[in-house]
């Protein structure tokens, strides 16, 4: 077990949206909700925080994801093996944020498809790694252990070995007893196909 003493000085946070989509068949960053793209909603909920800088790692379809982020005033990366799934983007994000950040300490991330994501919840979460000093923060709904999920130092070696379309949820589930979770049931909803989207919008417009 880790230690749960693990205080937090230097956050980044890192928004995940390199996927290609293939369920939905078109990119799932740029659907429209309430106004704004789905990616978009996570940028500001990422940016109505105090922590910077906000990364956001980009691959499939990025010429057009960063036509959308112009106005943010984020670090965009763009992940070169993002066709490697998932795990790739994480260590690219992981790697470009110590690259910027020499005394890095944690690393907040969170997607680009739950669209109930919001600054209040992000704020919440770092409030409650820094009451506990555990080592994972991570957010739980409906027993689903997951992000958005902030990660000490003491994590980034297992988090660097990642593979495939492997997420950190595996590493969440490995260090169980030394993971502090906050409630967030809303977050069960994310996008991965065209009919959770419309179910999205008829959620939206009763």
């Amino acid at each position: 077990m880790i230690s749960m003493n693990c205080s937090i000085m230097h956050l980044a946070i890192i928004i995940l949206a390199a996927g290609k989509s293939k369920r939905l068949g078109s990119p799932k960053q740029l659907l429209q909700y309430k106004g704004k793209g789905l990616l978009q909603n996570s940028v500001e909920a990422a940016l109505n925080t105090n922590i910077k800088p906000v990364i956001v790692i980009t691959g499939s379809n990025a010429s057009l994801i960063e036509k959308e982020l112009i106005n943010y005033p984020v670090k965009q990366v763009f992940n070169e093996n993002w066709e490697d799934g998932m795990a790739s983007s994480i260590v690219c994000g992981l790697a470009y944020a110590e690259k910027i950040i020499p005394d890095l300490d944690s690393v907040m991330f969170l997607a680009c498809d739950q669209p109930f994501v919001d600054g209040n919840l992000l704020n919440n979460l770092i409030e409650k790694q820094k009451t506990t000093g555990a080592p994972i923060t991570a957010c739980i709904y409906e027993e689903v252990i997951g992000i958005p999920a902030i990660f000490h130092k003491s994590i980034f070696p297992e988090l660097k070995k990642l593979q495939g379309d492997s997420g950190a949820k595996k590493i969440i589930m490995h260090h169980a007893d030394s993971t502090v979770t906050l409630s967030f049931q809303q977050g069960i909803i994310d996008i991965d196909t065209m009919i959770d989207y419309k179910s999205l919008l008829k959620a939206i417009s009763n």
